[in-house]
């Protein structure tokens, strides 16, 4: 497609409605009345003069504001159904995911795991979503910056005469003398305007910049976008949830295995009705017990050199420290925060091999509900095998054992008991304080005796490299906007013709202010400022 070349002498690129030099309208009948579309200066956008090729497709695609705000609106719905149910980073560590949401939720919570939805800000498409904006900002600022940079920078003092008639500010004048030129120039300096002047024209233009506006916003947007983006490349973002029982040492999620968290002590501490009446005795009353202080007293340390399965960690001791709800532990840009807490979680059981005849005890065992033996030995040929073990005991629709989750909260066993006098062993099965025989002629039982528990601290392991970007991102963004909203591009144009002085303004917005700063600049110049033609309210 072959540039389109001026009256003027200036060559535009194909697809330009008003020549980027003199303004004259290319494509149109010069006796047309409509005013002229300025938003951006009659250039040639791509994506209004290219349609053939895949390239052509895409960008054109994109390039529609129409499509931008689809994707947004998409983007937004998506987003939404993610908070329908907690992501799968907020739930329970101790349990399955899929039991977890079917248990929780039923048949929808099932529906909302299968659909992936449990992890949906991590989710290809939704990634692709957040692309999809990026690219739409990036080619539709593109579109629309190029063409209107060129334009603003070619256009000429002196404008074409038809370019003038169809500016919403319009008139004419008798041909003014040098004094009422001057005074008009002095007047317009006055208000902060650019002047440039030739061959008795002049433009007078001030505030350019705010155009770009819009333009700072994308790029604003997209930083945001990049910034949020990198938060899925590993290493840039971290937000995990670790439950650590008193005692326990586990590595701290984000860390590769470098770092690792011993809980020393949970400090769970009450406000006290009799000590603390007096400020919050009526809180108190309402809400019951409210939590005063929850710390967790940890051990950190530094895993040194590598291990192989079996071997014992080699662990440095780094530091001791005290994490309280706002109070977070800090290393190698990692936030630890105390954020909940679990109290008197089961953490032990204590059983006895009972004689159910005699009520002899033959010994006992204590079973560790996290991580159980297989076997206990007795002695004298009495032992017991757990052979099923049930964390969190219910029954299914079959009326068969089974666990809810991981957690002990409910434990039960099956146990086999072998004694000399019955070396095949019996089997029994044992909860908390019940007992059921699978045969029902046991000699022995299993005797509930006791438990041991702990409590449980879950701890945020923090770590966000991409925050600087998204503040970044959110700077320049409102740099556009006040760019856009507080300025705006005002020009006025006057031109000397057949012994007459033709006055035309335009701004990009706030017409009425543009106008009432036009009165005071054509005051004491006996020259008429331009007024608003065809209908009223009309933009250009």
């Amino acid at each position: 497609m072959n540039d389109v070349k001026c009256e003027c002498g200036h060559v535009n690129p194909h697809g330009t409605v008003l020549c980027e030099s003199c303004g004259k309208v290319l494509e149109e009948k010069e006796e047309s009345k409509k005013l002229l579309d300025m938003r951006y200066e009659g250039s040639a956008r791509r994506s209004q003069t290219y349609n053939k090729t895949i390239v052509d497709k895409i960008w054109n695609f994109f390039s529609s504001v129409k499509v931008g705000v689809i994707l947004i609106v998409v983007t937004l719905i998506a987003s939404s159904l993610g908070t329908i149910l907690p992501q799968e980073m907020y739930i329970p560590q101790m349990t399955t995911p899929a039991e977890y949401y079917e248990d929780q939720y039923g048949w929808f919570g099932k529906l909302y795991y299968e659909l992936d939805f449990n992890n949906l800000y991590s989710s290809w498409w939704y990634l692709l979503l957040i692309a999809s904006i990026g690219v739409s900002l990036v080619i539709c600022s593109l579109d629309r910056v190029i063409p209107l940079y060129r334009a603003l920078k070619n256009q000429r003092v002196e404008r074409h005469e038809g370019f003038m008639k169809r500016q919403r500010l319009y008139g004419v004048s008798e041909q003014p003398g040098e004094e009422a030129m001057s005074r008009l120039e002095q007047n317009l300096k006055a208000k902060k305007y650019h002047i440039r002047k030739k061959n008795g024209s002049i433009l007078a233009e001030k505030n350019r910049f705010s155009r770009w506006g819009p333009y700072v916003n994308h790029i604003g947007l997209i930083i945001f976008l990049i910034g949020a983006m990198l938060r899925f490349v590993p290493g840039m973002y971290v937000d995990e949830l670790l439950w650590i029982r008193e005692g326990e040492t586990k590595a701290i999620p984000g860390t590769d295995g470098q770092y690792y968290l011993k809980n020393n002590k949970f400090i769970f501490q009450k406000y006290d009705k009799k000590k603390d009446n007096e400020v919050f005795g009526a809180a108190l009353d309402r809400a019951g017990m409210v939590a005063k202080n929850y710390q967790s007293n940890v051990t950190l340390y530094e895993k040194k050199g590598d291990t192989v399965a079996g071997e014992s960690l080699n662990l440095k001791k780094l530091k001791e420290a005290k994490i309280r709800v706002n109070q977070p532990l800090k290393i190698d840009k990692f936030a630890i925060y105390q954020v909940d807490y679990k109290l008197d979680e089961l953490s032990k059981m204590h059983l006895a091999l009972q004689n159910k005849d005699t009520g002899e005890e033959i010994g006992t065992i204590k079973v560790n509900l996290y991580n159980p033996e297989t076997k206990y030995d007795l002695k004298n040929g009495y032992f017991v095998e757990l052979k099923s073990y049930f964390p969190d005991f219910e029954f299914d629709e079959n009326s068969n054992p089974t666990t809810k989750s991981k957690v002990p909260n409910n434990p039960a066993f099956v146990f086999k008991m072998v004694t000399p006098e019955k070396p095949d062993g019996e089997v029994s099965f044992v909860a908390i304080r019940q007992t059921i025989e699978v045969d029902g002629n046991n000699s022995y039982k299993m005797a509930f005796k006791g438990v041991e528990t702990k409590n449980v601290a879950a701890l945020t392991i923090r770590k966000d490299l991409t925050l600087w970007i998204l503040g970044f991102g959110g700077l320049i963004f409102m740099i556009g906007v006040i760019q856009g909203a507080y300025w705006n591009h005002r020009r006025l144009w006057v031109k000397i013709v057949d012994g007459k002085a033709v006055t035309a303004g335009h701004t990009n917005k706030n017409w009425y202010g543009f106008k009432r700063e036009l009165e005071g600049v054509f005051e004491g110049t006996g020259m008429e400022s331009p007024a608003e033609q065809l209908e009223s309210g009309k933009k250009g």
